[in-house]
């Protein structure tokens, strides 16, 4: 027997598992079989009690874990106050080994964090999440970041010197301003130059970092054409995409699959090996249009068998 088996939706209430939420005291917060609900109400919060209860715990066993006494105090990353950073205000990867787990005893019982460098723009600290999915997301852009504040020097060039941005930035306008466009070119770029997986650590970071120097123009110049050619395709689509408004279910179609396709941050938010494709897909919508055009009962045909 398999789920698909099921219609959920004429199950009755009781096959469901039903979900309590707790405090530190057993006293219950909610209660649902909406899973999904439950954790969309009440998940920041749950997240900011945990770093409060859990913070000065995990500082502890991040110390013993990864603290290296040899490394000389000006170098080394200074605790965070009373705040829930484990770390706050870092440059650089300062701070010894960070593990994916830290195992937190409290109260006779024992909670499971997961460390993660979080993005403050300026500098980055480092704080405990309960979701290893979320810190997993949060530490990537904060290694992001990490590595721009270490890469100042050919990030400001770049910023100043990336090609065709002022044509790209007129076909982007109706999604973002030129700053917003230029800054995703950048951070891709950051993205294949230094996080690659496996993602580095303390002991990968500086040589990381140095071979991306190198790298990162070549890089950005590459992705910026990329870009270019995207966005040229996407202007010249959405002007020939007025011919498929007479056939009001493939230019719906059509539409939905554009701005799925093209959004604000369509260049940062597609994995680079996906976003390669997409001029080929640009292509194929455009011909769909002219094929449209000849035989709409074709057309027709196919979208039902699709």
């Amino acid at each position: 027997m398999k789920s698909a088996d099921f219609k959920l939706e004429t199950l009755p209430a009781h096959l469901f598992m039903n979900f309590k939420v707790i405090d530190e005291h057993g006293r219950q917060l909610a209660m649902g079989r909406n899973l999904a609900q439950l954790r969309a109400e009440l998940g920041g919060q749950a997240q900011q009690q945990f770093q409060k209860l859990t913070s000065a715990a995990a500082s502890v066993a991040l110390d013993a874990l990864s603290g290296d006494t040899n490394a000389p105090p000006s170098t080394q990353a200074q605790p965070a106050g009373a705040g829930t950073a484990l770390y706050e205000n870092l440059t650089t990867w300062n701070f010894g080994k960070l593990p994916e787990l830290l195992e937190i005893r409290r109260r006779g019982q024992t909670l499971f964090g997961y460390p993660a460098l979080v993005d403050r723009g300026t500098h980055c600290d480092v704080e405990v999440f309960d979701s290893p999915e979320e810190a997993a997301r949060i530490h990537r852009a904060g290694l992001r970041r990490l590595f721009a504040l270490q890469l100042r020097e050919p990030i400001r060039y770049l910023e100043k010197n990336l090609p065709g941005l002022r044509e790209m930035s007129m076909q982007f306008m109706a999604l973002g301003t030129a700053d917003e466009l230029r800054d995703q070119i950048v951070e891709t770029a950051l993205d294949r130059a230094c996080l690659q997986d496996p993602l580095p650590d303390d002991a990968s970071f500086h040589a990381r970092r140095d071979a991306a120097k190198g790298r990162l123009t070549l890089l950005a110049q590459e992705i910026a054409r990329l870009v270019g050619t995207i966005l040229t395709a996407y202007a010249a689509l959405a002007r020939k995409l007025a011919q498929a408004k007479p056939f009001a279910q493939a230019y719906a179609d059509m539409q939905t699959q554009l701005n799925a396709l093209i959004a604000k941050r369509f260049v940062i938010d597609t994995p680079y090996a996906q976003l390669a494709h997409f001029p080929r897909y640009l292509k194929a919508i455009g011909l769909r249009i002219d094929k449209l055009k000849a035989d709409p009962a074709r057309d027709a045909r196919l979208f039902a068998e699709l």
